[in-house]
């Protein structure tokens, strides 16, 4: 991949999906003075670096899971991500199984990407998949979005120039992924991705699909009927071509699959800030900001990672 800067590409942080890549992939040995661990903020940053030089993005934003587990997805599905509750507070609220040491440098993440000038967007009960929905559907020009989710890969748009960076091989073997990947994949357009995943299911994700169909039948249903209506519809005809022990499985899920289109599907049209009220373009961190990045990079010894994010966003000058 190139260092040239791209004009106008628009890059989309899934940035829970990043930071929890971080605090695995770098050792938790590293710590500031008072023992704190600081790996996921070192790597979360060393990860921006990198895909800021090797992609040029004109603008980024680190979009946010304001609510990781959506009472209204909740709702629907109530086994959604329930296997990874830690448990539930006395007023209902909901919390997820995730490591001290990384709960820890959570807020230390968002105060360093404040003073690195990084905007960070979420939106009260939604995930960070639903704010990329959004502006990956609102934007002019070409978005990057950067994620070890498969879900996201429902946003690939090559008519628009929506490709996803797919980090799941970690970051030394990125893969960028258009619709021919996608399909080449799961034999699925990217338009049917969440249609396919309702059927399949992903444990996850704590969506049960439908038992008995698989990656492999639920390709083949959507190559045949094209969406998860048409399919549906094609089960209650008579003449719709269908065998009676997929019609039998269809119906034995059905009250799920009413739901799980909507709890699956990324939300397209929140009502999110525009690009320039929220400061998305990057550009070189100065004055009283950058003094105090330098100065947190000492006291909480992140090191080499402050210096290369710096030079990343020098190179926007």
């Amino acid at each position: 991949m190139s260092g040239s800067r791209m004009p106008d590409r628009l890059m989309l942080l899934d940035t829970a999906s990043l930071y929890f890549r971080a605090f695995h992939g770098v050792p938790d040995s590293i710590r500031r003075a008072d023992g704190t661990p600081v790996n996921a903020v070192r790597g979360l940053l060393d990860m921006i670096a990198r895909l800021t030089i090797d992609f040029g993005p004109s603008d980024l934003v680190a979009c946010w899971d304001d609510a990781w587990r959506p009472t209204w997805r909740v709702a629907l599905v109530p086994s959604y991500k329930a296997q990874r509750l830690e448990r539930t507070t006395s007023a209902g609220l909901d919390v997820e199984t995730v490591p001290e040491g990384l709960t820890n440098q959570i807020p230390m993440i968002r105060e360093v990407l404040g003073l690195a000038g990084i905007a960070i967007v979420g939106a009260p009960d939604h995930e960070a998949d639903d704010v990329i929905g959004t502006y990956a559907r609102r934007a002019s020009g070409p978005v990057d979005v950067v994620t070890g989710d498969r879900d996201l890969f429902q946003v690939v748009d090559d008519d628009r120039d929506v490709r996803v960076v797919y980090t799941a091989r970690g970051m030394k073997n990125l893969e960028v992924l258009t619709a021919k990947q996608v399909v080449a994949r799961y034999r699925v357009l990217p338009e049917q991705y969440a249609d396919y995943a309702t059927l399949r299911g992903d444990a996850s994700d704590g969506l049960p699909g439908v038992a008995g169909i698989g990656e492999k039948t639920a390709a083949s249903l959507l190559g045949a009927y094209g969406t998860l209506e048409a399919l549906l519809e094609a089960a209650e005809s008579d003449d719709g071509g269908m065998s009676a022990s997929v019609r039998s499985k269809l119906a034995a899920a059905a009250e799920y699959l009413t739901v799980a289109p909507t709890v699956v599907g990324v939300v397209p049209d929140l009502d999110l800030p525009a690009l320039d009220e929220i400061g998305a373009t990057l550009r070189p961190v100065s004055g009283s900001d950058r003094d105090d990045l330098e100065r947190l990079r000492d006291e909480w010894n992140l090191g080499g990672s402050v210096t290369r994010l710096l030079a990343a966003l020098d190179a926007h000058a």
